[in-house]
């Protein structure tokens, strides 16, 4: 019985995705803080994704992850950019004012 509840603590439950998720959002918008709290979530999502996937899952997976990771940073900075640079100009072709 005492397996059983060992194996059952080791599965991933939806609640570590929902901690890492909400930790990598604080960080996102910029609070530094919360980057304790994602690198110890993510460290317990990564351990226990370890203990069902290859290491070749894993490493793809991880490459994955950390693609969307820079699109998304990167379209968040262009976000940035564009607006600081151009105000509330309307776009070209927005259909207002043509």
């Amino acid at each position: 019985m005492e397996a059983k509840i060992e194996h059952q603590l080791e599965k991933i439950m939806p609640e570590d995705l929902a901690r890492t998720f909400e930790s990598a959002y604080h960080v996102f918008q910029g609070r530094t803080e919360h980057m304790d709290d994602l690198l110890k979530h993510g460290g317990v999502l990564l351990r226990k994704a370890a203990q069902k996937f290859t290491p070749t899952q894993m490493v793809i997976g991880i490459a994955a992850l950390a693609a969307v990771a820079v699109v998304l940073i990167s379209r968040a900075d262009d976000d940035d950019d564009h607006d600081a640079g151009h105000g509330n100009r309307p776009k070209i072709g927005s259909g207002k004012g043509n």
